[in-house]
């Protein structure tokens, strides 16, 4: 039975020298999120997390402190603790297979290859949980891809980038309160 509690998950790598990186855009998200709603964050478990409501209805905000490729210990952890089904959270994160700023909203999936939904998944022993993939882009050369996720998105993507953080934010916050299937009919781009 699905809890009326959400808990939004943003992916990212814990520490400043990752802020502003492409890995990052999950954390991002929770942060305009939680400015959005007046709410800030207490390190609790393995998440940094926030606690709030919108329009009613209980929300929780978190960014794991695991590093984005070991995600799973977090999200299991806030899952287990909050009484909650896959299907109450939702997962933001990075995705290089879309282009930046395109936007894909799925109620479950696979992976993608994406290490820290690969964790989440083998955790909850699940791929049954929505997610919101946010487009970095690919422009990188045979084993570079860490290197590329890690940097910082350059002026012209930067431009692209902010809007879109909006966009997800909105999107998150519409899982809230109108459930999944409507939020990707929404905001899917």
């Amino acid at each position: 039975m699905a809890s009326s509690k959400r808990i939004i998950i943003g992916l990212g790598n814990p520490g400043a020298e990752y802020e502003g990186t492409r890995h990052n855009v999950g954390f991002e998200v929770i942060d305009a999120i939680a400015d959005r709603v007046k709410e800030s964050f207490k390190t609790k478990g393995q998440s940094k997390i926030a606690w709030g409501k919108w329009r009613g209805r209980p929300l929780g905000l978190a960014k794991p402190q695991t590093f984005m490729n070991r995600s799973g210990l977090a999200v299991e952890e806030l899952v287990r603790k909050n009484n909650l089904d896959a299907q109450d959270i939702l997962v933001v994160v990075d995705d290089i297979h879309l282009p930046p700023g395109k936007v894909r909203i799925r109620q479950k999936g696979g992976t993608g290859g994406h290490n820290g939904l690969e964790d989440i998944a083998d955790w909850l022993d699940s791929n049954n949980f929505p997610r919101i993939r946010i487009g970095i882009g690919n422009d990188f050369g045979r084993g570079q891809q860490a290197e590329y996720v890690l940097s910082r998105f350059p002026e012209d993507e930067r431009k692209i980038i902010d809007p879109v953080i909006s966009h997800v934010r909105d999107a998150a916050l519409s899982f809230v309160t109108d459930g999944i299937v409507t939020t990707m009919n929404r905001f899917n781009l």
